[in-house]
């Protein structure tokens, strides 16, 4: 059965009439503005008479149930599985998006699904999600579904996951990330001009939401920097990254490095050698961070989790299935050094099945 999906009229936050009579968002740092029907720059958030409107409220590209570590996320309630979702569009513009099918689009069509909030946490627990995540498309421009979302599941004691670019305002992310219990950020680059000529976008925003993150907030986060070959992966701007990372995040905060391949705008790229991914790890790791990871491709030794005090295996990893677990209360059994992280006394056995779903229609 076919069932038309239209826009929501959701009233959105985070916005401010000008003295000129537009309408200015203040949820990203773009700040559009915006004259009668105009949309953002993200698609989705519209000016229809004089207030903001969130139209992909309630709407979905599609649900998915996958392993947490996928998110990527190694150190929250692993082997566990999220129930992953996200809506349309992006407010950034990143030329090489693996995503860009849903990221990208502008037709209702790819709203493949409409579900309430109440619906999505009951469907997370009928499921045997221990979370749901928002990801596919950046959350940040669907923060009120979101928050809603994460608010009803909460009262389940299922948790909330952003799988965000980091791009969003001083004004909007305590709301945001109040009701965010993880989070994984793309820091996509370590200089402004990769952002402003490939993503569209500033890097300092992406920065103070990392640094906020840290050191005013409980949330659990981890990071990702996609390599691209020619692009953010010299020797030069992974030691200043790294620099950064240690003096403003600490060492407990895990990194992940992931192989790109060639996609949407950026075909003339090859796909990232894992030599790069190692490179990269080694010198994240020579400036003294912990959780230092490879992703994308096959590899044990930096997929896994390994004890910062004794260097023992404390979690195995092959892609997205646990080996050994030598984890006790979150500490490490040989030497009881122990792990940041979100660790419950048992590890979980989702394994790495993906496992899509399609929930009922509100």
């Amino acid at each position: 059965m076919v069932v038309e999906l239209k826009q929501s009229d959701y009233l959105g936050q985070w916005w401010m009439m000008l003295p000129d009579g537009r309408i200015e968002c203040r949820l990203c740092p773009r700040f559009c503005k915006l004259n009668e029907g105009q949309r953002g720059f993200c698609f989705v958030r519209q000016r229809v008479g004089n207030r903001m409107v969130l139209t992909t409220y309630g709407r979905s590209s599609g649900f998915c149930v996958d392993p947490i570590e996928k998110k990527p996320l190694n150190h929250f309630l692993p082997g566990t599985s999220v129930l992953s979702f996200g809506t349309a569009g992006c407010n950034l513009g990143c030329r090489f998006c693996q995503n860009w099918d849903i990221s990208k689009a502008r037709e209702w069509d790819k709203l493949a699904d409409a579900a309430s909030p109440k619906q999505i946490a009951l469907a997370a627990e009928r499921l045997g999600c221990r979370s749901v995540a928002f990801t596919y498309n950046d959350p940040v421009i669907f923060a009120e579904y979101a928050i809603d979302v994460a608010q009803a599941c909460r009262e389940r004691g299922i948790k909330a996951v952003a799988v965000t670019a980091g791009y969003i305002t001083e004004d909007a992310r305590p709301e945001f990330y109040r009701h965010m219990d993880a989070a994984n950020v793309d820091l996509k680059a370590f200089t402004d001009a990769f952002y402003h000529r490939l993503c569209f976008a500033q890097l300092a925003p992406v920065l103070d939401t990392l640094k906020y993150l840290r050191h005013e907030t409980n949330v659990w986060f981890e990071v990702t920097t996609l390599l691209i070959p020619g692009e953010n992966d010299s020797d030069a701007e992974l030691h200043r990254a790294a620099e950064w990372f240690m003096e403003n995040l600490g060492p407990d905060v895990p990194w992940h490095f992931t192989a790109f391949h060639p996609d949407f705008k950026m075909l003339d790229k090859p796909h990232t050698p894992p030599a790069t991914l190692t490179r990269a790890r080694e010198i994240a790791r020579s400036k003294g961070l912990h959780y230092v990871y490879t992703g994308n491709v096959h590899d044990r030794d930096g997929g896994s989790t390994w004890c910062p005090g004794c260097g023992e295996l404390l979690i195995e990893r092959d892609w997205y299935e646990l080996g050994e677990w030598n984890l006790g209360n979150g500490r490490c059994r040989s030497c009881d050094y122990e792990i940041a992280g979100r660790f419950e006394k048992q590890r979980g056995a989702w394994g790495a099945r993906r496992l899509p779903v399609r929930l009922a229609i509100a």
